[in-house]
């Protein structure tokens, strides 16, 4: 994993060129926003998906926050990568960077993915910055689906974000029991 200072070949992100990897781990999956060439189930080590960004815009307000993912340290994540066409390459990263970073509480990085292939590919993800005031840290489950179940923001419910998160999750062969048992208690209510 490297920084975007200093990425392996000394170059950040806006110096590369050729086609571009977004990683999406959590709404990125099912409403990307930018036009893709490919896509596939990927998979990255030393980053796990968590509820760990108090939503202060698109899922809650600084008021009434709700949760959102975050990429945060340690473990291992199944996601989707997204293969974006050299062409269209600054313009995704320009519109990331307006979805993504809103309130600073991610970070943009370039980290190691392995595809459903095998092959290996660095991609674009945001992390969570856990020096962020926006960076929850870990909770209990009842306090995560009150969080949950008060938040709306920009894009809508809290829990709908949940919902279909989850969903889009099931639909790639992917597991995240957190994110089972809140369904499990908002589908109820």
């Amino acid at each position: 994993m490297g920084s975007l200072s200093e990425f392996q070949s000394g170059s950040t992100l806006d110096e590369k060129r050729g086609d571009l990897w977004v990683f999406g781990y959590g709404s990125l999956m099912w409403r990307p926003g930018f036009e893709y060439k490919s896509r596939c189930k990927a998979f990255v080590t030393g980053w796990r998906r968590r509820l760990c960004i108090y939503s202060h815009v698109y899922r809650g307000t600084a008021e009434r926050p709700g949760l959102v993912l975050g990429l945060d340290e340690g473990g291992a994540c199944a996601g989707i990568a997204f293969c974006v066409d050299a062409r269209l390459r600054d313009t995704t990263i320009r519109y990331l960077r307006e979805r993504e970073l809103v309130t600073s509480v991610y970070k943009e990085d370039l980290i190691w993915a392995t595809l459903e292939t095998g092959e290996k590919v660095e991609v674009l993800a945001y992390l969570a910055d856990t020096e962020h005031s926006q960076y929850a840290p870990p909770m209990d489950h009842d306090k995560l689906l009150a969080l949950v179940r008060r938040g709306v923001g920009q894009s809508g419910d809290n829990s709908e974000y949940i919902l279909n998160t989850l969903d889009h999750l099931h639909e790639n062969g992917i597991a995240d029991i957190e994110l089972e048992w809140l369904a499990e208690r908002l589908r109820k209510a």
